[in-house]
């Protein structure tokens, strides 16, 4: 994960930003990415498996009623369309099964 080249000793009294810190080390915050990978992975591994039945018709289910008023959560799923930049959530659950498709997906995320 993190490799400094040097030791980097910053007082706290100097008030750097850590965006500043990662900047002086040439590093990028690396969480939001592995997040990400986790999540689609996860995505994959729970649709390509029997016992996650009910979770998987949970995922690919519609809930009766009307929705209510305001601004739309972000789901889950959505989220992984949104990073994959796949449309259609059917699309997404046929690329799941094919492992070696849903691996170069999750490779690609950033």
């Amino acid at each position: 994960m993190w490799t400094f080249r040097r030791m980097l000793a910053i007082s706290w009294l100097l008030k750097v930003s850590n965006e500043e810190v990662l900047r002086r080390v040439n590093q990028r915050r690396e969480l939001l990415h592995t997040i990400k990978i986790r999540k689609v992975a996860y995505l994959g591994h729970v649709l390509r498996h029997e016992r996650y039945e009910l979770l998987q018709l949970i995922m690919m289910g519609k809930v009766a009623g009307r929705r209510g008023a305001g601004r739309r959560k972000k789901s889950w799923l959505r989220n992984i369309r949104e990073w994959t930049g796949i449309a259609s959530a059917a699309e997404l659950f046929r690329l799941a099964k094919d492992r070696q498709e849903f691996t170069k997906l999750t490779a690609n995320l950033r």
